[in-house]
This record gives structure tokens, C-alpha cells and sequence, in this order.
């Protein structure tokens, strides 16, 4: 079991954790001057006016981004510090208490691993993640630890309330594209809810090493709690990278390859990669919305016609994973499998 939450604590970084000169995060060129567009869900409190106007907000920033935080989206504070907080204290139990988690199963509804499956190379990230089914709740809690204390309860509280929040912007999202704002609510959004819990320790020096490579999601939509501790995310924009830089109690959202898919186009779903830092430890978790397993996929027929014709062809959502899969997350590699033109 290597868990780069056991290494000792080292002066440099170890040679397995070092990128070849030309995958370094400091070639490449950083936009400082931009940032995420923030929107304000306001509780949920909206008269159809602030709604038109936060549809309008939501699809400027997916056609433009890709990407944007939300703030007053009804969850509290408390909810997502727990879920951060017993997270991290997880990755930071003794090596012996999490090594029966340890497994590269992908099946497993809950399992513990280190760096990721999508780089072959011999070059590890300086990460480790949790990788959780989540929903339905009652079919997985019982497959979920029990230590630390209250994991169980803090997961399945933070589960439905985030789980509230993606459909309530996906209803927002189908309006702003002219469908029935129910649209994404049956087998494209029913699968499995997953969550992928990310740990950065400290790294001795963040300009040799990754914490994870570009990728876009293969699923419908990411909603991410990134905590306040440092930056580390950064978003693909205009062929630079932004920093989406940390906002107290807000979630960044972003769209996957199915919603890009589904909306022909109209919206992005954007590369993004994980920095380290060499201060603090940063905990971010992201919530997955997926569709079902045999879900077909396809431009949405409202969205296509002869001067907008398809881009993508129709297949079946396991289809893709194992396309996703075999192209290592690289977005124009998976997109090519179901491209018309």
C-alpha cells in the first residue's frame, strides 16, 4: 500500500513523484487576471425575475467556462466543514487502519488509492483519493467505514443535500436551453451518485510534481467542496490555465462530457488539473451526477436541425466509460470515439 498520506516528511520529493521537465506545472502559462464566475443561488428564495436572471448567469458562464461556484445554495456551512473535516481526518488515521480500504476494484462502493488510473507513466501524483458510491444511501452505507467517528452519518447528510443542489441546477440548465425543465431528471441523471474524496499532502516542492492531470469528467455534472486551505484547483480557459480560487462555503460546479454531449455542443465540458502546495493539506471532494449505465445519449432532438445538425452520435453511457477508460481521460481522445464531424 503506497499512500502518499504515509510518506515520512521529506526535505525534497521523492524521485517517483518527479514530472520529466516538459509536464512540469510552471511551463505552462497561467492566467491571473480571470476568474470564475460566481453565482448567487440565493437560498433558493427566487421570484421567476431572479431566476431568469441566475438561468442567464448559469448559461453564460457553461457556454464561456464551463465552470462557475455558486454561493447561497442552501447548505450549510456546517455540513460541508464536517464532510471536509472527516475526510481529512480519515487520510490522516495510522497506515494500518486504512490499509484494509486499500484496492484498485473499481467495482468496490468504497475503496482507497493513491495517484491515478489514468497515467501509465511511472510518474505518480502526489495524491491520494476515496473513491465512494454514495446513492441510493441505503444501498452502500453499509459498505462505508465507520471510523472516524460519524463517517457514516456526515457522508449521507452531505450526500442529499449536494445531491438537492445538482438537480436543482440541472432543472435550471434545462430551462435556460428551452427543454422541459425535468429534462435531465430521469436515466440521465439516475445513476450511481459517486463522489471522489481528493487529499494533498504538503509537497516539499510543488514545481516538480502534480497533483492531478488534466482531465474533463465523464459524467453529467461535478458539484466540488474545495475547502479554504490553499488553491490548487486550476480550469482551462482560452488555451491558459485560471486558478478557481477558493470561495468559504461555496461549490464549484462543472460540466461534464455528457452535458456537453446532450446540450450538441452548447455547453463545455473544460479541462481541469490539481496543483500541489507545499504549506498546507487540501482536501477537495467532488460529487458526481451520472446517468444510468444503459442510458442512451445523444444531442437532445430539441437542440438539433438542419443548420445545427448533430455532432455526436447516439450510444450507450458504458459505452463511453469503457471509451473514457481507454483514452486515459484525455478529452479530444475520448471525444473522437462519438464525434459525426
Amino acid at each position: 500500500m503506497e499512500l502518499v498520506s504515509n510518506l515520512p516528511v521529506y526535505q525534497t520529493v521523492p524521485e517517483k513523484y518527479i514530472f520529466p521537465p516538459d509536464k512540469r506545472p510552471a511551463n505552462d502559462i497561467v492566467n491571473h487576471s480571470i476568474n470564475l464566475p460566481v453565482i448567487d443561488l440565493r437560498g433558493g428564495r427566487i421570484d421567476s425575475d431572479g431566476q431568469d436572471e441566475i438561468i442567464r448567469d448559469i448559461m453564460k458562464a457553461g457556454k464561456e467556462f464551463g465552470f462557475f461556484q455558486v454561493i447561497n445554495h442552501g447548505i450549510s456551512t456546517k455540513t460541508i466543514d464536517n464532510m471536509l473535516q472527516v475526510c481529512e481526518n480519515f487520510f490522516k488515521m495510522p497506515a494500518q487502519e486504512k490499509e484494509r480500504y486499500y484496492s484498485d476494484d473499481m467495482s468496490r462502493a468504497f475503496f482507497l488509492n493513491s495517484s491515478t488510473q489514468y497515467d501509465k507513466s511511472q510518474t505518480r501524483y502526489w495524491r491520494d483519493y476515496l473513491r465512494i458510491a454514495c446513492y441510493p444511501i441505503e444501498e452502500f452505507v453499509d459498505q462505508w467505514p465507520e471510523k472516524p467517528e460519524n463517517f457514516r452519518e456526515i457522508l449521507s447528510e452531505y450526500t442529499l443535500r449536494v445531491r438537492e443542489i445538482a438537480s436543482k441546477i440541472l432543472k435550471l440548465i434545462a430551462e435556460g436551453l428551452g427543454l422541459h425543465k425535468d429534462y435531465f431528471a430521469g436515466d440521465l441523471s439516475k445513476g450511481n451518485i459517486k463522489m471522489e474524496v481528493n487529499f494533498y499532502p504538503p509537497c516539499p516542492d510543488p514545481s516538480l510534481t502534480m497533483g492531478l492531470l488534466p482531465h474533463c469528467d465523464r459524467q453529467l455534472i461535478t458539484v466540488l467542496a474545495q475547502g479554504t486551505a490553499a488553491t490548487g484547483l486550476q480550469a482551462k480557459y482560452k488555451q491558459k490555465w485560471i486558478n478557481v480560487k477558493p470561495i468559504p462555503s461555496a461549490f464549484v460546479v462543472n460540466f461534464g462530457h455528457q452535458l456537453e454531449i446532450v446540450t450538441n455542443g452548447i455547453l463545455k465540458s473544460v479541462e481541469h488539473r490539481a496543483l500541489t502546495n507545499s504549506t498546507v493539506a487540501r482536501t477537495s471532494i467532488a460529487t458526481m451526477t451520472m446517468p444510468t449505465m444503459d442510458c442512451l445519449i445523444a444531442p437532445a432532438k430539441e437542440l438539433v436541425n438542419e443548420n445545427n445538425p448533430p455532432m455526436y452520435k447516439e450510444f450507450i453511457f458504458r459505452d463511453f466509460i469503457k471509451a473514457y477508460d481507454a483514452a486515459l481521460a484525455n478529452r479530444e481522445g475520448v471525444l473522437e470515439f462519438f464525434k459525426l464531424y
